[in-house]
């Protein structure tokens, strides 16, 4: 049944068509074949006996199929062994393919011996000896044991994460990433690369070194000798470049014809380096027995060049002759004893040391502090007594061996710590072990225990053993131009010169063969698009792109070329990829995790703290700048797979700790609510579908994302209507359509859809139940319900009046924009224009918060703000601009002030008319559920009386002259009669007391020049003794409508073209008889005005004027 079964690894790394974009979740063993026909599914269970669970067997495996699936599962890692076995069968082709052996390594080859050759490596041959010297034993010690340690609780972090699961080909890198992400795995992934390539030029430098100083110095291309000073060290670092570059290209060859060479070239290294190590063992023994005879010449108590000296003396008697030595003429202009000689060397006498004095000789208590250098000191003995003129400079220093760095202790740190690296390289191999989950800490913490044993004996038997200026002598140069270590070894210093460059040939060889594999892995992974292209390679699947790569930075550790410069850099990389396992582990154990079941036990979150505490501490040590940068780098390519990376979700930590944060933050807001500082409007926005699930009102959006500036809470929601069960993939669809068009407006939030038996309930649940906990919804956004006059969007405003009221009740602010389609995208920009605030009535500061808000997004930046408020008959206009003026400015809101009169005045006719209409279009909308016979006869009988109405009017008005022509067929076609009362109101307010009917039949109000119905008083009594049925409106609705109306004219004179104007939403009515009255009161207010911004506050401050 588990036809179609992929791995971590098939997916992640070894599956050539996965380019990273084709499934964002893990693949797993456990997951269903698709391609399984119906008719295998049934031949499959019949006879089963598991009728009872049929259904599920069509998603769902049976456990023997799934068991017999996962013991055939295979995890070897996409790394040199399927590679080696392609080579093969390119060159002997057979026509039946051998099943895949299964790994059968144990702890010992498969991890242990790996891990010993990756960490003992150049240093450990190069710089130990010198290292001792220049920081002492102490010093020395205390170094080994930060970086032995720091090391040992990585390996402690690292077993626990790679007992937990298989962990496939990548090593730290899939650990890393399935653990905390792949923002943070790409990130220390291509630091761990870094780190692995750089470690490859360092490989190659010291392989270098090995060969031009201590085996054929006469192969240098730039001759140092007779050199001095910066001419020897310029000509030194070039011979290394041109040398590295050959090597490097020669391996880069190695690798590219096949990597078998390589992995049977291993073990030799590995032997290589075994033995010199035992060589240094007995070279220690024999000292105690009998010391080797390594003389060291000084002048005075400085260390003289052994090729600058035959003889260590001045002169020497032959036959009773008193004959200078080559030291003499090297320091006096000619050979004969009355020659003018250095004061330096008049005055000090020349006396033998023993290089290597011995275990036994006590010299430990020499060494046992350090003895720090500047660049260019000559190296001298301590305790040794020099005579040297105060005011003379030293000459000759060629003669000297000098100091060719600046020592430090945080230097030192730096070179050292690549000598305790390649701790993952049993983790690298998991595939090939027996088990890996026992082996790879077993191994890997008894390669890290051995390791550190050698590393501390060596410190102090270097110590014990060797005379500390052969110790700070870092080339070897007093002692004949011998390795150091090697004049320590047995039987002979060729056994540590042929042994150590060895070793570092293999070790190059080793990174030149790994990192272009975790580059590969990294690219098929897909999480960094610009490097997919090294996914590719030959057909047997060598990363050859990847190789051309590594090559090209390998060759900037090339150019450095200074071993002592590049072993902080690769420090640095290896540290981070260090810290970031400790890491993990203690997300991973904090977070307690369903998963986090690691076989091994031996782990503790504290300790991972530790151990990541001791990198970044080692980090800033070593280096505090390249530090930065290497941070500086991981950070962009965290921040770069962030936003344009592929979507994964591997179940990692980071999702986990943001779901532990989330929580923590939920359970604080609980606590209370937010002070009126804090106060920013967390909108639920209400949207409407249509038929095929896309939004209705697309700028909704647009205008929420330019209210919040993607800061605080957003919520879009709708409503289906239907049965779950019915509806749910149509749900479904709406969500990607609302996630769509949020991605596309820039609104950051989360999506809602409900489905519920009708919209008003689907509506209320979402004002009830959006948020969680304390982060919840304050505000609600919904669009003006448009065609709300005509009857088929009866039950649209019906619902609209039902959030009003429901926003009340749950005291949440409310905003309603009118003619929504009008306002601004995203994109739009007004170079200027205003923003107007009618502020009526006190709703806690929302008016004046949200146009400074929107003021802060780039459309509306612009625009100006201005502020104006109704003063009334008993109201000082004065007084209460001088009061906003004064309340805006402690506010820190800078806006134009303005304060309207209105005064009181008689209600005119063409109010009674407008309140007339209304009630009559109340009495249609009530007979809605009447049959179509009753709804027509309603209308009639309503029209009838209206003709009358209006027939009066025109005989008893004889100042408005108003005038109307019916239609001819108006009893015959009772829709048309529909269309004249539901019909909108075109007209003005201002002075629109006349009707006139246009040829269709239709009457709409219009204009009539030269009546001003708001100041003729006589014009309104007649007409209203003329009117009878104007004395039984509702008074309450005339009032309002004439606020309506007044309110109407005033903004439509000060902001007509104004941008956008914010005006106080009244409140609904208290009952549900008069709804329509409110709608048309609304409309009123707002007619012929552009885009209008209704606000209704939610009964708390939103501002205050104090810090």
């Amino acid at each position: 049944m588990l036809n179609n079964m992929t791995t971590d690894c098939e997916e992640g790394e070894g599956s050539p068509n996965n380019q990273g974009d084709r499934n964002p979740k893990e693949s797993s063993p456990f997951i269903n074949s698709t391609a399984t026909s119906d008719v295998e599914k049934s031949q499959q269970y019949d006879g089963k006996n598991m009728a009872l669970f049929e259904e599920e067997m069509d998603t769902s495996p049976m456990v023997s199929s799934l068991l017999s699936s996962l013991a055939s599962y295979s995890n070897l890692p996409t790394g040199s062994k399927e590679h080696e076995e392609a080579e093969n069968n390119e060159e002997g082709a057979r026509p039946s393919k051998k099943p895949i052996q299964a790994p059968q390594l144990g702890t010992l080859m498969g991890v242990y011996l790996p891990c010993i050759q990756n960490i003992f490596g150049v240093i450990l041959f190069l710089r130990m000896t010198w290292m001792v010297g220049i920081g002492g034993v102490l010093g020395s010690f205390i170094i080994v044991f930060m970086c032995c340690s720091t090391t040992m609780l990585t390996a402690i972090s690292m077993s626990a994460i790679a007992t937990n699961g298989v962990v496939p080909a990548g090593g730290s890198y899939y650990m890393i990433s399935r653990s905390l992400g792949p923002e943070f795995g790409g990130a220390v992934g291509i630091c761990f690369y870094l780190g692995t390539t750089f470690a490859g030029a360092m490989y190659i430098l010291g392989c270098i070194e090995i060969l031009l100083i201590y085996i054929v110095p006469q192969a240098a291309i730039f001759k140092i000798e007779g050199l001095e000073g910066l001419e020897a060290e310029v000509a030194l670092l070039n011979n290394m470049r041109v040398y590295g570059t050959i090597v490097l290209s020669f391996m880069a060859l190695v690798v590219f014809v096949g990597v078998r060479y390589v992995n049977k070239l291993a073990l030799v290294f590995l032997a290589c380096v075994i033995l010199s190590i035992l060589a240094v063992y007995a070279g220690v023994i024999k000292t105690a027995i009998d010391s080797p005879v390594f003389p060291v010449c000084l002048l005075g108590n400085r260390t003289l060049v052994s090729k600058g000296y035959d003889v260590c003396a001045k002169v020497v008697e032959i036959d009773n002759d008193t004959v200078t030595t080559k030291l003499w003429r090297s320091f006096c202009d000619s050979e004969y004893l009355n020659a003018t000689c250095d004061e330096y060397f008049i005055n000090n006498d020349v006396t033998e040391i023993q290089g290597i004095p011995g275990v036994t000789s006590g010299i430990l208590a020499e060494n046992l502090f350090g003895n720090y250098l500047e660049k260019g000191v000559i190296v001298e003995k301590r305790g040794l007594a020099s005579q040297v003129e105060p005011d003379s400079s030293a000459t000759n220093t060629n003669r000297f061996v000098l100091a060719d760095i600046t020592s430090f202790f945080t230097l030192l740190v730096g070179i050292y710590f690549p000598s305790v690296t390649g701790i993952m390289a049993g983790s690298n191999r998991s595939g090939d072990l027996r088990d890996a989950q026992k082996s790879i800490p077993i191994g890997t913490i008894a390669a890290i225990t051995t390791t550190s044993i050698v590393y501390m004996s060596c410190v102090v038997l270097f110590g014990a053993c060797i005379e500390g200026v052969v110790l700070r002598d870092k080339f070897g140069e007093g002692v004949n131009g011998n390795l150091v270590i090697g004049t320590l070894a047995w039987p002979s210093p060729w056994v540590i010169v042929i042994g150590s460059f060895f070793s570092t040939c293999g070790a190059g060889l080793q990174s030149l063969t790994g990192a272009p594999r975790l580059l590969q892995a990294i690219s098929r992974d897909g999480i960094i698009p610009f490097l997919r292209v090294f996914g590719h390679g030959k057909a047997n699947g060598e990363p050859t792109w990847a190789l051309l790569l590594t090559a090209g930075i390998c060759e900037i550790g090339i150019i450095i070329a200074s071993l002592d410069a590049v072993a902080p850099i690769l420090s640095m990389f290896f540290l981070m990829c260090y810290m970031f396992v400790n890491l993990a582990c203690a997300l991973q154990t904090l977070l307690r995790t369903p998963n986090w079941r690691p076989r091994f036990k031996f782990y503790h979150w504290a300790l991972s703290f530790l151990g990541m505490s001791l990198c970044l501490s080692l980090m800033f040590i070593c280096s505090w700048y390249y530090a930065i940068v290497a941070m500086g780098i991981a950070t962009c390519i965290y921040k770069y797979i962030e936003f344009c990376g592929a979507e994964k979700e591997w179940g990692d930590g980071i999702r986990g700790i943001s779901l532990s944060a989330a929580r923590f933050a939920l359970m604080r807001i609980e606590e209370g609510p937010p002070h009126t500082k804090n106060w920013r409007p967390q909108i639920l926005v209400l949207v409407s579908m249509d038929g095929e699930q896309n939004v209705e009102q697309p700028r909704l959006l647009s205008l929420t994302n330019q209210m919040k500036a993607g800061k605080g809470l957003t919520i879009v929601g709708t409503s289906i209507q239907g049965k779950f069960l019915d509806n749910y993939t149509e749900a479904q669809r709406a969500d990607q359509s609302l996630r769509k068009l949020m991605e596309t407006e820039k609104v950051k939030g989360f999506s809602q859809v409900v489905i519920s038996s009708n919209l008003r309930d689907g509506t209320s649940h979402l004002i009830q139940v959006g948020g969680l906990g304390g982060l919840k919804h304050n505000t609600v956004m919904v669009s003006w319900p448009r065609n709300w006059k005509q009857p088929e969007y009866h039950q649209q405003f019906k619902n609209f009046i039902e959030v009003v009221r429901e926003t009340t009740v749950a005291s949440l602010a409310l905003l309603v924009p009118k003619n929504i389609c009008s306002y601004p995208s995203n994109g739009e920009r007004f170079t200027e224009g205003h923003i107007d605030v009618w502020w009526i009535v006190h709703d806690g500061g929302m008016l004046m918060l949200l146009p400074f808000l929107l003021r802060q997004h780039k459309v509306w930046r612009k625009c100006k703000m201005r502020i104006f408020t109704v003063a009334q008959m008993d109201d000082n206009s004065i007084q209460m601009k001088n009061d906003v003026i004064t309340f805006l400015y402690h506010l820190r809101i800078d806006a134009e002030v303005e304060v309207v009169e209105l005064y009181d005045s008689d209600i005119s006719a063409y109010t009674y008319e407008k309140t007339l209409v209304m009630e009559q279009r109340s009495q249609i909308l009530k007979q809605m559920h009447l049959t179509k016979n009753e709804m027509e006869r309603e209308i009639q009988s309503i029209t009838d009386s209206s003709r009358g109405s209006i027939r009066r009017k025109k005989t008893s008005a004889p100042r408005s002259q108003p005038s109307i022509e019916e239609g001819g067929r108006m009893t015959e076609q009772p829709e048309e009669e529909v269309q004249l009362i539901h019909s909108k109101n075109t007209s003005s307010p201002a002075s629109p007391t006349s009707l006139t009917a246009p040829a269709g039949g239709g009457a709409t109000w219009t204009d009539s020049k030269g009546v001003d119905k708001g100041k003729n008083m006589d014009g309104g009594k007649d007409l209203f003794s003329m009117k009878p049925e104007w004395e039984h409106l509702n008074q309450t609705d005339v009032r309002r409508m004439h606020t309506a109306l007044r309110l109407n004219e005033v903004i439509t004179k000060k902001s007509k073209e104004a941008k956008l104007i914010l005006l106080n939403m009244p409140g609904p009515p208290k009952n549900r008889v008069g709804e329509e009255n409110y709608m048309e009161f609304l409309e009123v207010l707002t007619e012929g005005l552009n885009r209008v911004l209704l606000v209704r506050g939610g009964g708390r401050e939103v501002i205050t004027i104090y810090s």
